[in-house]
């Protein structure tokens, strides 16, 4: 016996099940987001329930359910009438999400032992050695393979990840849970987000500590392949607080050239000793700048990622290699500025290519680690 032939309304559901969130990423028919629809006379009249009131991306739900009605045959017109979810709704998606009830204290899903994300902390021993830059633009890459990625922008002081990924949105929140904005397919959080302007963020180590647990615990992230972290230079609370929350997090040092950089990038590199945290590698930034007639000027000297290499490999007993070099070059600078980074923008330029170069290497979804230990000996700061 045949199965009985679809109808109009089996159609229209179909089709709004291929509409995602554009903040959660998934189905709004998963999501308990549609109400209800009708039909008559070749329009659909769609309810639709929103996380929150005067959500910012009502427009592009309503330009995605109108887009995908419209490709059924007979569907001539389309109204999404927009309503808001009750506090209980918003409390049953979060229990979805979460899956599972809120717990009184939040849980860090990439510190459980079953996770399966890759997280890299992005260190550095002094500001100014493009740390930010190669965090962003390494984030980009890994999206741009097809990778889950997020990034949490974890220097309070000097936060400057939402402009370089061109992040103009802020998050929404949905009972407990944030979700975080999206840019070139890259989940960003940030402290710039919940300031006003400009404004200077004056904390001191609890609040830090505080803020970085949120970022990890109360933020939506899905199921990310990778997450990045792009620390504050030096070895200070932001580093502790990182070894507690997330020992299995590996770090990844960027330091330029020049041997007084160079000497400073040991330091922070060498903090994985106490924390008992792997050290993926060490990236060298501003390598050279390309002349015109093909020749290279060492702007910043020369060796010192592969000093920085060599030394933390000694000190640590394992390997600690030198993943790229990056040449100087204004275009990565522009592109920062525009939000477009340049492994997107340009991908053709010798700084793009060497970038690309370093996402290969750290392209790699973590094995499973139940029943593996994972050693933390730093001491707990209290506040």
């Amino acid at each position: 016996m045949s199965a009985p032939a679809p109808t109009l309304e089996d159609a229209i559901q179909t089709a709004l099940a291929t509409v995602d969130d554009p903040e959660i990423r998934r189905p709004i028919t998963d999501l308990g987001m549609v109400k209800g629809f009708t039909v008559a006379a070749g329009t659909v009249k769609v309810e639709l329930l929103l996380t929150v009131a005067g959500c910012p991306l009502r427009d592009k739900l309503n330009n995605d359910i109108t887009a995908a009605l419209t490709k059924i045959p007979g569907i001539t017109a389309v109204s999404v009438d927009f309503g808001v979810m009750s506090e209980e709704q918003r409390k049953a998606l979060q229990t979805s999400l979460r899956g599972g009830p809120a717990s009184a204290e939040p849980v860090i899903p990439f510190a459980q032992p079953g996770s399966r994300t890759r997280v890299y902390a992005v260190a550095s021993g002094k500001g100014g050695v493009g740390k930010s830059s190669v965090t962003v633009n390494l984030a980009a890459a890994l999206a741009k393979r097809g990778l889950s990625v997020g990034v949490v922008d974890a220097d309070i002081y000097g936060h400057s990840v939402p402009r370089m990924l061109g992040v103009e949105g802020r998050p929404t929140r949905v009972e407990e849970m944030i979700m975080p904005p999206q840019s070139h397919g890259v989940k960003v959080i940030s402290i710039g987000m919940f300031t006003a302007g400009n404004a200077a963020v004056v904390w001191r180590g609890p609040m830090l500590h505080r803020a970085l647990q949120q970022f990890l615990a109360d933020v939506y992230w899905g199921d990310l392949d990778v997450l990045l972290l792009d620390l504050p230079p030096g070895t200070g609370d932001v580093a502790i607080s990182l070894a507690q929350l997330l020992p299995n997090a590996e770090i990844l040092v960027v330091t330029t050239p020049q041997e007084a950089a160079a000497e400073v990038a040991e330091r922070a590199g060498a903090i994985a000793l106490q924390t008992h945290q792997r050290l993926v590698g060490v990236v060298e930034n501003m390598s050279w700048l390309e002349l015109p007639d093909g020749s290279r000027m060492e702007v910043f000297g020369s060796g010192g990622g592969q000093a920085v290499a060599d030394s933390l490999t000694k000190t640590v007993g394992a390997s600690v290699p030198l993943l790229g070099q990056i040449p100087l070059d204004t275009r990565v600078r522009e592109a920062g500025d525009a939000g477009n980074p340049i492994v997107l923008a340009d991908p053709s330029a010798p700084a793009a290519k060497a970038l690309d170069a370093v996402a290969d290497r750290l392209a790699v979804r973590r094995d499973s680690l139940v029943g593996k230990p994972l050693g933390l000996l730093v001491n707990a700061r209290k506040g």
